[in-house]
C-alpha cells in the first residue's frame, strides 16, 4: 500500500487479532464492538476478537484498561502497560511495537478512557478494501481539557434530518461523535418550541428519547435534556402541578439523566423568580428517579431588570443548581459572564454551530444572494469560523454542549469535538483525519481542502469571489474519481451539494445583476422612449432571468443531489418534495430560484407608475429609480443590506467578537419578507443590544448644511432608536422604526459638519432584551441640501 498523507512507514494490520479483557464494562464492550465493525464497513476485513494472545503469529491490538489487558498475556511488562498519565479521566495511550508481527496498545485510564483510545486508532488508521495500515511510529498518551464535550441531537420536526433517524441511524451518529471524543449527548423532549409529531417521526417522541439515553449509556456517555418551560403563568399552582407531572413523565421514562438545562428565554417567558421556584421543585422531582442529576439554567434574552433579577437569586446560593449556561441572546462575552456569575456555580458554554444568520454566530460578511438562497440553516462547514470561536468562548467555562438542529453541521461538529479535546489541535489536521475516516483514506487531504474551500466560497462578495468555481472544479474532479459507494456517502453529497449550489447562486447573481443594468439602461431612455415603453422593454429584460436561465446543468445536479440525501439520510432539503417544515429549516433547495436582483421591486413600481394618469408623473417616479442612490453633488450613499458599507466605522477583529457584540455586522431577517422588496432592503447592518452603530463622514463642507435619508429595518418595531451627531449633538430622539420600509430625512444640526467631519452615532433603548437586534438600518444617504 502507497502511504499517503506523508507517513513514511506503515505497520500492515490487515490481518490483526483484537485482543481485550474477558470481563468488560459496557463502554468497553461497545469500544470493542465500534473497533471491529468501523474496520469491517470500510475494508471488508473481520478482525477476530480473543481474550488471551493468540499462539499464532500474527498482529495483535491490545484494548481495554490497563488492568484487564496485563491478564490477557503478551509481551508486555507493568511498565510498558502504565507508562505515562494513568490517572486523568477518560484519557488513553496508543502505542505501536512495530516489531514483526506488529501490536498496537490501546490503554484506557477508565473506560471511557478505552472508547476514547479507540476512537483515536479508527481515525489513525489507514483503511481501503482488504487492507487496514497503521503509522509505525503512532505513539499517543493523551487525556481531554474540557471534561463536557457535548451535541444536542434533538428528535423534532424542525431539524432538516434527524427527525427521520431510527435507533440504528442514532447509535451510528453517536458513535462517529465518540470517534472525535464527545462524552455528552443532549435531547430535547416532546414538547417543546416545534410541533407535537412530524410525518418523518419512525417512533414517538418519548419512544425516541428512551431510545437515545439508552444507547449514550451503553456508550457512557452523559444525558444532559435541554427542558423549556413553555407554560404561560407559573404563578398559577395548578399550572406549576402540571409541569411537574409533564416533566416526571420524561424523568421516570429515560434509564440515564445526567443535567437538565432549561433556557430562560428562546423559548421561555417566566420572570426569573417564578422560573427559579419552578425549577427547584422539579430538581425535587427529579432526584427521585435520578438523584444525581444537575441542574443549570440560562438567562437567554433577558432584559437588564430580569438580569439583575437573576443574579439576585443567584448571590443567594440555591443548592439545587449546579451551573448556569452561556448561550444565544446572552448579551455578554463568556469571560464578562463569568466575571457576574458567582464562583460556586459552574459556567457551560450553548454555541450556536447550526446556523449562519440571525443567530449567535452568524457568517462575517455574508453575501446577501448567499442569506437569500442557503438561507439561515444549510450545510455549513465552517472550520476556521468555528476553532476562532471556540478559542474566543471556551476559557471560562467547564466546556460545551453545542446547539445544533441537524447533520448539516457535522463538520463543526468534528471540530468542537477535537478542540474540546486539546485546545492546541491543528484544524486542518482534524479535517484530514474527519476525510479520512468518513469519506475514505484516499480523500484525507483532497476532501479536506474542500471543506476549507467550501468555507472561502462565503468569504466576501460573491461577485467577486471567483473561487467559488475552483471550489466546485475541486470537487467535480472528486465526483468523477468516486465510486458507486463513495456516492452513496452522505458527507460526501452533503460537500458536493454545496458545492454545486455555491457556483450556481454566484453564477446567476451575475446574470441578473447585469440583466438589471441593462434594464436601467431602458429606464434612463424613458424621456425618449416614454415611459410605458421603456418599463415594457426593462421588464422584458428582467425577465430573462426566468425565461432564459443559465447554469441549468448544474441546477439539474443540485436537484439529483437533494434526492440523494434524502434517500442516504432523510435530509428534507426542500418542503414540497421531502415535507421539510419551513424553508428556513434547512430547506434551501425551495431558494435556489430566488431573484438576486431589484427584479421584484421593479415590477412592482412598475405596476404603481403605470396606474399614474400624466406622463409626467411616470417619468418623474422612474427618474427616482434611475437616481435611487445618487446622493447628489458633494453627497454620499451606503448600502447597508447589501453593498458597500465604507463609513461605518469596525468593530475588533473576528477573532476577538466572533458574536459580533461589539461590531457591526450585515444581518438578515430570520425569514424571507414575502414583499416584493428593494435588494438593500433584505439585509441591514446592525449593532448588538446597548452597543452604538457609528458612521463617520470626511471631507465635508463646513459652510454647507446636510441632511441624513435613513432606510431603517422593520426589524423589531417595537425597540426605538435615536441618532446623535458627534458628541451627542441630537438628530432625532428615540423614535419607532417606519412600519413600511421607506427613507426618512433628518436635517443634520450645522455646529455637527462645522469641522469638516460628521460621525452619526445610533443606539437602541438601553436595557432592552430579546435577541439583541432593533438598531438596524438598510440605507443611509447624506446630502448636502
Amino acid at each position: 500500500m502507497t502511504p499517503e498523507g506523508g507517513d513514511s512507514q506503515l505497520i500492515d494490520l490487515t490481518l490483526a487479532v483484537v485482543v481485550h479483557p474477558p470481563e468488560q464494562t459496557s463502554p468497553e464492550r461497545k469500544a470493542v464492538a465500534m473497533l471491529v465493525e468501523e474496520v469491517k464497513k470500510r475494508t471488508g476485513l473481520t478482525w477476530p476478537c480473543a481474550n488471551v494472545w493468540p499462539a499464532e503469529a500474527r498482529p495483535v491490538i491490545m484494548v481495554g484498561l490497563a488492568s484487564g489487558v496485563a491478564a490477557c498475556g503478551g509481551p508486555f511488562t507493568d511498565e510498558q502497560l502504565t507508562d505515562g498519565d494513568t490517572a486523568t479521566p477518560e484519557g488513553y495511550r496508543v502505542r505501536v511495537q512495530a516489531q514483526v508481527p506488529p501490536t498496537v496498545l490501546v490503554i484506557g485510564n477508565d473506560p471511557r478512557g478505552v472508547l476514547y483510545g479507540v476512537g483515536r486508532l479508527l481515525r489513525q488508521l489507514r483503511l481501503r478494501r482488504g487492507e487496514a495500515y497503521l503509522p509505525a511510529g503512532l505513539n499517543i498518551t493523551t487525556a481531554p481539557h474540557y471534561r463536557l464535550r457535548g451535541h444536542q441531537l434533538g428528535y423534532r420536526d424542525k431539524t432538516n434530518s434527524y427527525c427521520a433517524w431510527d435507533v440504528p441511524q442514532w447509535e451510528q451518529y453517536i458513535r462517529d461523535l465518540v470517534v472525535f471524543g464527545a462524552n455528552a449527548i443532549e435531547l430535547i423532549p416532546p414538547r417543546s418550541d416545534d410541533n407535537p409529531d412530524s410525518v418523518h417521526f419512525p417512533r414517538p417522541p418519548l419512544d425516541m428519547m428512551r431510545e437515545m439515553s439508552r444507547l449514550a449509556d451503553e456508550y457512557g456517555l452523559d444525558v444532559w435534556i435541554w427542558f423549556p418551560a413553555l407554560d404561560e403563568d407559573y404563578a398559577d399552582p395548578a399550572t406549576v402541578e402540571s409541569a411537574l407531572e409533564e416533566w416526571a413523565t420524561v424523568f421516570r421514562a429515560l434509564p440515564r439523566i445526567d443535567a437538565i438545562f432549561v433556557p430562560g428565554g428562546d423559548p421561555g417567558q417566566a420572570p426569573p423568580h417564578l422560573l427559579m421556584a419552578l425549577l427547584q421543585k422539579q430538581a425535587a422531582s427529579l432526584r427521585r428517579f435520578h438523584p444525581r442529576a444537575q441542574w443549570w439554567i440560562s438567562p437567554q434574552g433577558f432584559s437588564r431588570e430580569w438580569m439583575n433579577e437573576f443574579l439576585s437569586i443567584l448571590r443567594r446560593g440555591p443548592e439545587w443548581l449546579t451551573g448556569v449556561v452561556h448561550g444565544p441572546w446572552v448579551h455578554m462575552t463568556p469571560q464578562e459572564f463569568r466575571t457576574l456569575i458567582p464562583e460556586r456555580y459552574l459556567i457551560r458554554h450553548y454555541p450556536d454551530i447550526t446556523h449562519t444568520a440571525s443567530c449567535q454566530y452568524p457568517v462575517p460578511d455574508w453575501d446577501v444572494a448567499y442569506a437569500l438562497t442557503l438561507g439561515r440553516e444549510p450545510i455549513n462547514p465552517r472550520p476556521c469560523d468555528q476553532a476562532a470561536i471556540f478559542h474566543y468562548s471556551q476559557p471560562s467555562t467547564i466546556g460545551f454542549i453545542t446547539y445544533s438542529e441537524g447533520c448539516h453541521d457535522d463538520v463543526n461538529k468534528a471540530i468542537w469535538s477535537a478542540l474540546g479535546w486539546d485546545p492546541e489541535a491543528d484544524v486542518v489536521e482534524v479535517l484530514r483525519e474527519y476525510s479520512r475516516y468518513f469519506v475514505g483514506e484516499r480523500y484525507t487531504d483532497d476532501f479536506a481542502q474542500g471543506l476549507l474551500a467550501l468555507e472561502r466560497n462565503w468569504r466576501g462578495p460573491l461577485a467577486t469571489n471567483t473561487s467559488v468555481y475552483t471550489t466546485l472544479q475541486q470537487f467535480q474532479a472528486l465526483e468523477a474519481a468516486a465510486s458507486p459507494q463513495d456516492l452513496r456517502n452522505w458527507r460526501f453529497l452533503q460537500a458536493l451539494y454545496r458545492a454545486y449550489y455555491d457556483a450556481y447562486v454566484r453564477s446567476r447573481l451575475l446574470y441578473e445583476t447585469a440583466l438589471e443594468e441593462q434594464a436601467m439602461d431602458r429606464l434612463r431612455e424613458a424621456p425618449v422612449l416614454g415611459s410605458v415603453t421603456a418599463m415594457a422593454e426593462a421588464e422584458r429584460i428582467l425577465e430573462r432571468a426566468v425565461t432564459q436561465p443559465i447554469a441549468q446543468a448544474w441546477r439539474t445536479r443540485i436537484y439529483q443531489l437533494a434526492e440523494a440525501l434524502f434517500q442516504s439520510i432523510r435530509m428534507q432539503l426542500s418542503v414540497r418534495l421531502y415535507q421539510g417544515q419551513e424553508e428556513v429549516r434547512g430547506a434551501n433547495l425551495d431558494g435556489l430560484e430566488y431573484p438576486l436582483n431589484n427584479r421584484p421591486w421593479l415590477q412592482a413600481r412598475f405596476s404603481e407608475i403605470r396606474n399614474m394618469p400624466d406622463e409626467a408623473d411616470r417619468l418623474r417616479a422612474i427618474r427616482e429609480i434611475v437616481e435611487w442612490e445618487n446622493p447628489g453633488p458633494g453627497g454620499f450613499y451606503d448600502n447597508l443590506g447589501s453593498g458597500s458599507a465604507t463609513h461605518v466605522l469596525p468593530g475588533p477583529r473576528y477573532a476577538e467578537d466572533p458574536a459580533f457584540l461589539r461590531t457591526p455586522m450585515r444581518r438578515y431577517p430570520y425569514r424571507k419578507d414575502p414583499a416584493p422588496l428593494r435588494l438593500a432592503w433584505r439585509g441591514f447592518i446592525s449593532a448588538f443590544a446597548d452597543h452604538p452603530l457609528r458612521m463617520r463622514y470626511t471631507g465635508l463642507d463646513p459652510a454647507a448644511k446636510y441632511r441624513v435619508r435613513i432606510v431603517y429595518s422593520d426589524q423589531k418595531p417595537e425597540i426605538r432608536v435615536r441618532l446623535d451627531a458627534n458628541d451627542g449633538i441630537e438628530v432625532h430622539p428615540f423614535i419607532h422604526k417606519p412600519v413600511r420600509r421607506q427613507p426618512v430625512e433628518f436635517d443634520i444640526p450645522p455646529e455637527a459638519t462645522r469641522t469638516g467631519v460628521l460621525t452619526l452615532t445610533w443606539r437602541r433603548e438601553p436595557g432592552m432584551g430579546s435577541n439583541g437586534t432593533g438598531c438596524d438600518i438598510s440605507e443611509v444617504w447624506l446630502v448636502r441640501a
